[in-house]
């Protein structure tokens, strides 16, 4: 772990050791916690390294770096500190790496069970500007402290340092190339530094170089989701700033170039659903990403999308902590409900949640595929900590994946039946549809309720059969999708305990079955993947032959398992909730099943606190 002030360049400490470990054919996994404000408050980054695959953190750390006091003891001139510091989650055997120059004594840390590693961050840095004839602008490089902390942190695990100049060197192009070398500088003061005054004893664990085991990628969240976007084709993007789904929206901005795509930052989030909706209209794949607040704003664009059957837009909804402003950079599942029952009335739309980084991919993919065959709105319910997530991934397998633009007619269609009807009544709810501009296509469309043609009507009998054409979209899909998308059971087929989770606590939960079956508790796990349609027989099948069910989820009320009753009659027997902002860790989930199966504990609160 690194922390330190907002803007003191944790996150690039951090990636680029993560880089560095992936070249060298080691797994990881990495998130981030961050306040709300700008710079200044505190904030750290989690870095998990192993030789096998990871899927989840953990709560305790094997080396601590610290960029300032705060991260060791918190915010002591506070009344009520967000926090404690990290110390006492440094691990039996660990160790701490933080500025010589704060002269603290080895009493002050309260632990006698790790090892101090003080860092004279300022005193190499300035080493290192005089090799570059730069000692005199100490104060505008004073950022690359953080430099000297990541190669110290290298030299003591003995790591490869050529691997990480490699990844410093990539973040420096052009112009910065010279930049870059100085961190690289700044960087191997620190490695030397560390070798030389602590040695190679002083720190247990060392990380190895192995064979990479064919070519990965390593990346988060906002990126898996607008790479998906890009492979199914999506023209028009809208948004309005909003943490953390900004991010999102601005790697698509720095892309669009090299796509036949436009990036819109509408004024406020109204506009931009609306925006989005008429672009699908008019024939474009579109999509719009927000976070809570700017999806409360979308509520009536998002029915009227509904109402005119719009083919999207597709809506990446990336939770946070609510309600109101709530936490804005912090996680939480607690949306689930308001996805679902967004705006007035009865409509159709699909909602989909992915547990990890690759199921952002494909099911983004897929969500414009479904908005389009369907000709309804599709929610891609993601979250803050999937949004911000690092983790090292083979290259995304492309084959066989192909658009799908559902009943689109040319004109040629329009030509052997002349008497076209945008909402023409069918079988199956799915009425053909035009692009603007073609000929004999015209339509029209309102917010009304409407006729065949587009016409407003209010006549009883016509109503009911719009309506019931509209509702029958979502039973086809649930007929049509497979059960293999809309829901995975993990582990084996029966087991004394079934754990319920959807959405980004699936890292966490596979890693803690692991833990649990190492100690001889035994569980599977039935991931919820779609919500709309929902898997229910699925789900009544596996529930149906569990002894023992038991949800997880980042939310105060279970909101999952309320769905699962609702549809299926089946009441998850015990639940494990956490809704503090942070996502569940490994441990946590041993934790909370173990208090449950072997301390009888009927429901479990989790906190960070």
């Amino acid at each position: 772990m690194i922390g330190g002030p907002q803007g003191s360049g944790i996150n690039s400490v951090a990636e680029n050791f993560a880089k560095a470990c992936i070249r060298g054919g080691l797994h990881v996994f990495a998130n981030i916690e961050y306040h709300s404000n700008i710079k200044g408050e505190h904030s750290y980054y989690r870095l998990r390294v192993d030789s096998r695959e990871l899927r989840s953190h953990v709560d305790w750390v094997d080396l601590l770096v610290a960029l300032d006091k705060e991260t060791l003891f918190g915010d002591l001139t506070k009344a009520h500190p967000t926090h404690s510091g990290h110390r006492h989650e440094v691990s039996p055997g660990g160790g701490i790496i933080y500025d010589a120059g704060l002269k603290l004594s080895p009493d002050s840390f309260g632990r006698d069970d790790i090892t101090l590693f003080p860092i004279p961050y300022m005193d190499l840095l300035i080493d290192a500007l005089k090799e570059f004839g730069k000692e005199r602008e100490l104060s505008k490089y004073q950022v690359m402290v953080n430099t000297i902390a990541l190669g110290a942190s290298l030299g003591l695990v003995n790591y490869d340092f050529g691997l990480a100049s490699e990844a410093i060197r990539e973040g420096f192009t052009g112009r910065k190339a010279a930049l870059g070398e100085l961190n690289i500088s700044a960087a191997q003061h620190g490695y030397d530094y560390a070798e030389k005054i602590f040695g190679h004893s002083a720190f247990p664990i060392r990380l190895q170089r192995q064979a990479l085991g064919g070519k990965r990628m390593m990346i988060r969240g906002v990126q898996a989701v607008a790479i998906g976007k890009v492979k199914a084709g999506c023209g028009f993007q809208t948004y309005y700033p909003i943490t953390p789904a900004t991010d999102e929206s601005e790697y698509l901005e720095s892309h669009q170039g090299n796509y036949n795509m436009i990036v819109v930052q509408a004024e406020d989030e109204i506009s931009a659903i609306n925006m989005a909706t008429g672009a699908a209209h008019a024939g474009l794949r579109s999509s719009t990403s927000t976070s809570g607040p700017g999806f409360s704003l979308m509520a009536e664009g998002l029915g009227w999308s509904g109402i005119t059957e719009a083919p999207g837009p597709v809506i990446i909804l990336w939770q946070r902590s609510g309600p109101a402003t709530g936490m804005p950079t912090r996680t939480e599942q607690g949306d689930l409900r308001f996805a679902l029952h967004a705006a007035h009335g009865e409509f159709p739309r699909m909602i989909i949640a992915p547990g990890d980084v690759v199921e952002c991919f494909y099911d983004t993919f897929d969500a414009f595929n479904y908005a389009e065959r369907y000709q309804v709105p599709v929610i891609v319910l993601a979250d803050k900590f999937l949004a911000s997530t690092y983790k090292d991934i083979p290259f995304l397998n492309t084959d066989g994946m192909k658009v799908d633009r559902g009943d689109l007619l040319q004109e040629l269609d329009i030509t052997k039946n002349p008497d076209y009807k945008r909402y023409q009544l069918t079988e199956l709810g799915i009425s053909p549809r035009t692009r603007p501009g073609q000929k004999g296509g015209i339509f029209w469309t309102t917010g009304d309720e409407h006729d065949e043609y587009g016409h407003i009507t209010e006549a009883a009998g016509l109503r009911v059969r719009m309506m019931t054409k509209r509702m029958k979209k979502i039973e086809l899909a649930g007929q049509v999708i497979p059960d293999s998308k809309k829901a995975t059971l993990h582990g084996p087929r029966t087991a004394p305990i079934t754990i319920v989770g959807w959405g980004s606590t699936k890292g966490a939960i596979l890693d803690g079955m692991e833990e649990l079956s190492a100690n001889g508790v035994e569980a599977n796990f039935l991931q919820i993947r779609y919500v709309s349609p929902f898997p229910t027989e699925l789900v009544q099948k596996v529930l149906y032959e569990s002894r023992r069910k038991i949800a997880i989820e980042n939310n105060y009320s279970a909101q999952m398992a309320g769905l699962i009753r609702e549809m299926t009659g089946i009441a998850v027997d015990n639940k494990i909730v956490k809704f503090d902002g942070r996502p569940f860790s490994q441990n946590e989930i041993y934790e909370g099943v173990r208090d449950i199966v072997k301390n009888g504990m009927s429901e479990v609160m989790l906190s960070h606190a």
